[in-house]
């Protein structure tokens, strides 16, 4: 029945376990380890553990297998691995499968932290070749028979680069390889990855799913065969599991996850809408506003702009902190996703180790600013921001 439920209802009641005590909501099983009832019982779970089967909590445990479900249900995949943080997901999706010599074409639009895992990956063999996402010759020029994985942000961080995720999946495909897509600017709310071609979606729990600025935490969702023979081996014997008791909070972030994105991404579309032109902006990048190089994909795609407004501000980086330190609602943070708007500098902060040329050639400029977008009042959200642009 569960596979006929409407996603809010998946997102309250999928994968959901109850103990002998019938607890109302799920239940945090605080534990290390798990006893057997006899040697032969521990011998046969070591073989092949069971769902409801658990051995030790880097490989599993009853808490974090029902954020595993659930996510999963949402996605629309056979099975999901939560992790310690969204890049233990990243790292962990992309080196369980690669050895020395492989081949990965990936977005050059990649959060700062992602592309220092692609470094990783070079220095121990592994052929990585960068391509402007949106670019889909330059996806067909790339791709060649042998190249083991294609990995990109479906929206990318921060310039909100929309990515043909469609296009990209028939051309991966075409050569045998792996699509896997970082799906946390789309959310889980308006994803529709796997629908669209990929085999492998990736997701920063830290972000919407919690919603609340509360713990660390990631997942990683596909098909039964790569989670369990391909993903799991290498997150379990390298220890970037997620812990009970943050999975318990994923959890509970869940149940709420439908209407807090829909409630920010109004507020952030209305946000966009009402900043385009303003005079101490030179560019408000949304992929909601019909202006957007990749308008049409993310309506296709998510059919909606999403959470995340860019906005270039005028004066350039003295412009841009003189702007973020007059906010008062608005708070200066490098997360994303949370129920409160946030906003950071990205030149500054999350991709500040990428080199000037750079992050030019990515189009994060000196007055570039992130702003995630809360469930605040709009209103209020707009004189705010107004207020601290009549200060650059």
């Amino acid at each position: 029945m569960m596979n006929e439920w409407k996603t809010r209802t998946k997102l309250v009641h999928a994968g959901a376990r109850r103990s002998q005590y019938g607890e109302m909501s799920e239940a945090i099983f605080v534990t290390q380890g798990f006893v057997y009832d006899s040697a032969e019982q521990a011998e046969a779970r070591f073989i092949e553990s069971g769902p409801d089967e658990f051995i030790y909590a880097r490989y599993g445990n009853p808490t974090v297998r029902m954020f595993e479900e659930r996510m999963a249900a949402i996605e629309g995949t056979e099975d999901a691995f939560a992790t310690a943080s969204g890049m233990a997901a990243v790292n962990g999706a992309l080196t369980s499968m690669l050895k020395a010599g492989d081949h990965v074409v990936a977005a050059r639009a990649l959060f700062g932290s992602c592309l220092y895992v692609l470094e990783i990956l070079g220095r121990f063999g592994v052929e990585v070749t960068l391509v402007n996402g949106t670019d889909l010759d330059q996806w067909r020029d790339a791709v060649r028979d042998g190249t083991k994985a294609v990995f990109l942000e479906s929206v990318s961080n921060p310039t909100l680069e929309v990515i043909d995720v469609r296009s990209v999946a028939e051309i991966a495909h075409a050569k045998g390889a792996t699509v896997i897509v970082d799906n946390v600017f789309a959310t889980p709310t308006f994803s529709k990855a796997v629908e669209l071609g990929a085999d492998v979606v990736v997701y920063s729990a830290t972000k919407h799913i919690d919603g609340s600025g509360r713990c660390l935490g990631g997942v990683v969702c596909g098909p039964r065969d790569y989670v369990r023979k391909v993903f799991e081996p290498y997150l379990k014997h390298t220890g970037g599991a997620m812990s009970p008791f943050n999975a318990w909070v994923m959890l509970k972030g869940m149940e709420t996850l439908d209407l807090r994105v829909r409630q920010q991404a109004a507020n952030a579309h209305a946000i966009a809408e009402a900043l385009e032109g303003h005079e101490k902006l030179s560019r408000v990048l949304f992929p909601g506003l019909p202006g957007h190089a990749q308008h049409a994909i993310a309506m296709e795609q998510m059919g909606a702009g999403g959470t995340v407004v860019s906005l270039d501000v005028a004066g350039g980086q003295a412009g841009a902190f003189r702007f973020l330190n007059a906010l008062e609602i608005v708070k200066i943070s490098n997360n994303l996703g949370d129920a409160k708007t946030i906003i950071t500098h990205p030149a500054t902060t999350t991709h500040q180790r990428l080199p000037p040329e750079q992050r030019t050639e990515l189009g994060i400029t000196p007055g570039l600013v992130r702003l995630s977008v809360g469930i605040e009042d709009v209103d209020d959200l707009l004189a705010d921001i107004r207020g601290a642009l009549a200060s650059v």
